[in-house]
């Protein structure tokens, strides 16, 4: 068992948690990420590693209530144990170039903050940029501002820093003459594609991190399945677990990941649905005196 030794509310849907796991805190690099069961009875969802404390044996985990098993770990609190906790997995970030260019959108932000953090540590020019829906989704900002040249805040109903989606200013900078060694996108599938094309013309080299497909974190599944193509199309299978979680974006057939992001979705809802239903009833019963 893994004690939950922190638990930070983010926004309404995000939390921040620390749990303690020495072996995993010392051996973590930014771009890992662990896999996790709640319980014994739970399915194993993967989780990208947000910071650690090796000294304290303590890895943070930032994750949204979106699903099942998310719900369940978002009722837990500090103090609380998880059945398994298991990492660092997946291929560390390559920290390669000295004026970076780190985007993350939403949840995303929590791959994106490690990252941008060691190149900072590395003497690199960081500039992010960290796109939400709306000022109450906003997380992480004083995190990246405390290391970063530059803090681009952007929300698609302009109710907090500038309005609009990361590919603007993005697409303003390159313009601009900005000579980044590299992009690097996190988040959504949908922005890290108009990430990618964003950047096509100027050939700046791009990341995008597959972890929204991913399932069991082994590959033994094949649910992050995914082609990459080289500069002349020839495809190559590769797996975003084993063999990621970042990618080429260039190289990424974003047309097939999307699709298979949704395969899962309308029996993820269902599950979903279902424990929040049994949260409710229990809530109630509470009430009631049960």
């Amino acid at each position: 068992m893994f004690r939950i030794e922190t638990k930070e509310v983010l926004n309404d849907t995000i939390y921040r948690m620390g749990i303690v796991s020495p072996r995993v805190a010392k051996k973590a690099r930014p771009g890992q990420f662990i896999m996790l069961r709640v319980d014994e009875a739970g399915e194993r969802i993967p989780l990208t590693i947000a910071g650690t404390d090796p000294e304290k044996g303590i890895v943070d985990i930032i994750f949204q209530a979106y699903g099942t098993t998310t719900k369940k770990l978002c009722e837990k609190e500090a103090g609380d144990e998880i059945a398994d906790f298991v990492g660092p997995l997946g291929k560390p970030t390559e920290i390669r170039g000295q004026k970076i260019c780190v985007i993350g959108g939403g949840v995303g932000c929590a791959i994106a903050l490690p990252i941008a953090r060691e190149y900072a540590s590395v003497g690199a020019d960081v500039t992010c940029i960290i796109g939400f829906r709306s000022k109450n989704m906003v997380i992480l900002e004083d995190e990246f501002r405390s290391f970063s040249r530059r803090v681009f805040v952007m929300t698609d109903d302009g109710s907090y820093g500038s309005t609009g989606n990361v590919c603007m200013p993005l697409k303003e900078m390159l313009e601009k003459g900005e000579d980044f060694d590299r992009i690097i996108a996190i988040g959504p599938l949908v922005m890290m594609r108009f990430v990618t094309e964003t950047a096509r013309p100027w050939g700046v080299p791009v990341s995008v991190s597959m972890n929204p497909i991913m399932i069991d974190g082994t590959g033994m599944c094949g649910g992050c399945r995914m082609t990459l193509k080289d500069e002349y199309g020839r495809p190559a299978t590769v797996f975003a677990c084993v063999d990621g979680p970042e990618f080429d974006g260039y190289q990424v057939d974003f047309d097939e990941v999307m699709t298979r992001g949704r395969m899962y979705a309308d029996f993820e809802r269902h599950s979903y649905e279902k424990t929040c239903n049994l949260f409710r009833a229990a809530d109630q019963a509470k009430k009631e005196g049960c």
